[in-house]
């Protein structure tokens, strides 16, 4: 339901509009001064604004300024209405980005014309914002091993049907990109792509990131300082184009069955609405969990598991891919020489020896990230090689029968060795946990102050 925001300072007018526009289906809220319509502009979200020129606290065109500059990604259109209009008013609006200029007395039709168009204007407008922010994400699923050339065959042939998609694998595999190369082959790659992690939700905020609330349904201050009073939740965000819900096997049994609703109905009631909300969205998950098992211990919704579960689909695990390697070393490689000014970078055949002999606890992303962190500690290396590489991943076996990647003649003591896999493993829980030197002392089962001992003792610099 789009929402329009009504100011003028002639209450007559405001009570016509309002039930004109309620009767259209619109939702509508009024406003007598400037000042109470950027107050409630700040504290919500509006499709249109309707605002009067002359208004008794401030000029209308100023008004008209300040809702331009406010620092918002959901700026509504602005239609000026005056009882005194003249050319000069009018090209000062537009020029100040108001959508249209309506003269008193109000055309009935007109207005309801200029209004439906300035609604597809914004929608319009954010769709192409949202495009542009997609543009930075790729798309393209890398490898040429047997797994990722029947995935690319897959997404082919599935792609440009509606049906639901589900899909499998471990963290780090990279079921997003999946999902947007799903959506890119669809018949809606020209809509939006939106994305939401269930797992990242608090329970008690899930509800109001899929479905959206209305002014006063949330009491203030709950969803945190600057939370808006209004929010469109990622359902009707999606309408259109495609909802990507990821880690769908992290949401509680509640939030499961309104979920399971939406999907059936293609529609959802936001918090504190009266009237629900009908979308054309199609869903992709992903999930992490085996749902089957989840299923038979309770924590997931068998009928909710046949509605996604339509197309599934199986993201493999980089150490089942290990031919993928050089090629997505290639890619990181090219992306983050671009991105620190070092667009020539290669990595030594050796050290690409290394990087397959690792078994990926991670996948892609923590390829990716060792890729980046590697480039950044070696600011004038133009070819990266074993010495390079973190110790954990230089010199750790191969854990799928492969040949070992370790090289034990690199170490004169075996107090030296010791400490180097010490050395690297701590920094890679520290890497996991973000940092947090208290969380990852809780993965190593230490004490905090005793891995702080050993951090001192071996070296190791949380920067690092």
């Amino acid at each position: 339901m789009n929402h329009v925001l009504i100011v003028d300072d002639e209450a007559d007018i405001r009570n016509s509009l309002e039930s004109i526009l309620t009767d259209e289906g619109y939702l509508v809220t009024t406003a007598a001064s400037a000042g109470e319509a950027l107050t409630l502009l700040a504290d919500a979200i509006y499709d249109v604004v309707l605002l009067d020129i002359w208004l008794p606290d401030r000029d209308g065109l100023d008004t008209l300024g300040d809702i331009r500059q406010m620092d918002s990604a959901h700026l509504p259109e602005v239609i000026i209405i005056s009882g005194h209009g003249t050319i000069e008013a009018a090209v000062r609006a537009t020029k100040l980005g108001a959508y249209d200029f309506l003269e008193k007395p109000l055309s009935l039709d007109r207005t309801l014309i200029v209004l439906k168009n300035a609604i597809n204007a914004r929608q319009l407008r954010e769709d192409n914002q949202e495009f542009v922010r997609q543009l930075s994400f790729r798309v393209g699923v890398t490898g040429n091993s047997v797994p990722m050339k029947a995935l690319r065959q897959q997404i082919k042939l599935m792609a440009p049907t509606n049906g639901r998609v589900l899909i499998y694998g471990e963290s780090g595999t990279g079921k997003e990109l999946i999902g947007r190369a799903m959506h890119a082959e669809s018949l809606r790659k020209d809509r939006v792509f939106v994305e939401l992690n269930c797992a990242a939700i608090p329970e008690d905020h899930i509800e109001t990131e899929l479905f959206g609330y209305r002014r006063g349904a949330i009491p203030a201050g709950s969803l945190g300082n600057g939370a808006p009073l209004e929010k469109r939740g990622t359902f009707e965000r999606a309408d259109g184009g495609t909802l990507f819900l990821d880690e769908v096997g992290d949401m509680s049994l509640k939030t499961q069955a309104k979920v399971l609703r939406a999907l059936d109905e293609q529609s959802f009631l936001p918090v504190g609405a009266t009237h629900p909300i009908h979308v054309d969205v199609r869903v992709i998950a992903a999930t992490n969990k085996d749902l089957e098992e989840e299923i038979a211990r309770g924590n997931f919704r068998e009928d909710l598991f046949y509605r996604l579960n339509v197309i599934p689909f199986y993201v493999p695990p980089l150490r089942e891919r290990k031919e993928d390697i050089p090629l997505l070393v290639k890619e990181f490689l090219q992306e983050f020489g671009q991105q620190y000014g070092r667009p020539h970078v290669e990595m030594h055949p050796d050290a690409l020896d290394a990087l397959r002999q690792y078994h990926w606890p991670g996948n892609v992303r923590e390829l990716r990230n060792l890729v980046e962190r590697v480039l950044i500690l070696n600011p004038k290396a133009q070819r990266i090689e074993r010495k390079h590489l973190p110790m954990l991943v230089a010199r750790e076996p191969a854990r799928d029968g492969g040949k070992s990647g370790a090289r034990s003649d690199d170490f004169s003591t075996l107090q030296e060795a010791r400490e180097a896999y010490e050395r690297d493993y701590i920094l890679k829980k520290l890497d996991e946990c973000s940092g947090n030197v208290t969380r990852a002392a809780e993965a190593l089962g230490l004490e905090r102050s005793h891995l702080y001992r050993k951090m001192k003792a071996l070296g190791v610099n949380i920067k690092e």
